[in-house]
């Protein structure tokens, strides 16, 4: 496992790792770094990070708490700590943190992001047994058909960065 970022790597590469820890504000997670050895991959996950976890409609309180939910029910330890770490920087408690592992979200977040979080968290267990009835219930409160996306989204991207994570025992870095 790369520990130390290699700027030399590839322009690709470097350009990616360089924004990264910008974006992270001096630190670029393990997982990024173990990408960089591909940097085709690297620079597409890195793409697909930016425009699901930080752009979008949905908070990005509900985005956090998506990754780190589908995270902890893959049992992927550097994703959980790694979400925690973002959810208590956007001043989650750590009580609020350890509730939602048992489906306990925040009383701030809304009706509506509370079904796209057991949405998401549903589609990733028990995908099989979704069916129009599940998307009946979000489109009943409100929720738009691009925000149902976008949960989905969150989910699809943390379940590969668990698997990811995980094969490759990535070391926590939060």
């Amino acid at each position: 496992m790369l520990q130390e970022v290699n700027h030399a790597a590839t322009d690709l590469s470097a350009a990616a790792l360089l924004e990264i820890e910008k974006t992270f504000g001096g630190h670029v997670p393990n997982i990024f770094k173990a990408y960089a050895e591909h940097p085709p991959l690297l620079a597409a996950n890195w793409e697909k990070f930016k425009v699901v976890m930080l752009q979008g409609s949905l908070r990005r309180q509900v985005k956090e708490a998506i990754a780190m939910l589908i995270s902890y029910d893959n049992d992927c330890k550097y994703c959980v700590a790694a979400h925690s770490a973002a959810l208590r920087s956007l001043k989650i408690s750590d009580s609020n943190i350890t509730a939602m592992h048992q489906g306990i979200l925040p009383d701030d977040f809304t009706d509506q992001e509370k079904a796209l979080v057991r949405f998401a968290r549903k589609a990733n267990t028990h995908w099989h047994a979704m069916g129009n009835a599940d998307l009946q219930v979000l489109i009943d409160l409100g929720v738009e058909q691009s925000e149902i996306l976008e949960a989905l989204g969150t989910m699809e991207l943390f379940i590969a960065f668990n698997r990811c994570a995980d094969v490759l025992g990535i070391e926590i870095d939060f």
